[in-house]
């Protein structure tokens, strides 16, 4: 029994450092897939998340989130400027969908962001879009100024794909994202605000669910290499 205990007990550092090990590791892992400027999931971790929730819910919405005047916003304030509006935007995106039980939230890169989140009902898009749209313009502070973005914003409702299109799954993920893309565009061009999926009208090419031609987005050819 004696010994029993001595090998317990000098085993006992060795486990707690494994499992502190472990810890630090599943932090380093997270931190890996968040967008470090603004705390939120990048591409590949939201698209992980976001195909859960098409998997399990009847309604779910993909909204696609660009921000306008950013570009004059660096220019005259400098990029520091520019991080805190990221950082703003990234706040006011994820406290407005914070009400949505399983809503996920990403950065795609620059000032484009994209949310996932089950709805209720589908009547409640159209208020969301608005509150959305309100956050995201309200001023934000920085260096003691009050400065402030536009924003196009475009939405899609899984439900809307059926029959047509399988309720989860990658493609389904990947149309959501695109037809959220097309909206979102739709707005831009009428000087922004926001577009629900029945007001967008698809007039560009699309790839990897994207515009083609949009940064980041491959060349048909690229994608099909």
């Amino acid at each position: 029994m004696n010994a029993l205990l001595t090998a317990v007990t000098a085993a006992g550092p060795l486990v707690c450092g494994w499992g502190v090990h472990g810890l630090l590791m599943g932090r380093r892992l997270t931190a890996a897939r968040c967008d470090p400027l603004s705390g939120l999931w990048t591409r590949a971790a939201f698209e992980r998340r976001a195909l859960r929730i098409l998997g399990r819910q009847m309604h779910t919405a993909v909204i696609l989130v660009d921000l306008d005047g950013f570009k004059a916003l660096n220019d005259r304030f400098g990029h520091a400027a520019g991080d805190a509006a990221i950082r703003a935007s990234a706040a006011s995106l994820t406290d407005a969908v914070s009400t949505y039980p399983g809503a996920v939230v990403g950065r795609l890169g620059g000032d484009e962001f994209i949310a996932a989140l089950p709805l209720p009902h589908v009547h409640t898009l159209s208020l969301l879009l608005d509150a959305l749209h309100d956050a995201i313009t309200a001023p934000f502070r920085f260096e003691g100024a009050d400065l402030s973005v536009g924003v196009s914003v475009g939405a899609s409702l899984s439900s809307d794909l059926l029959p047509a299109a399988p309720q989860g799954g990658p493609v389904a993920l990947s149309l959501l994202m695109r037809l959220a893309d097309e909206a979102m565009y739709t707005a831009k061009r009428a000087g922004g605000g926001w577009c629900d999926p029945a007001a967008a009208t698809p007039s560009c090419t699309t790839t990897a669910g994207r515009r083609t031609g949009r940064p980041g987005t491959p060349h048909p050819k690229e994608a099909a290499a």
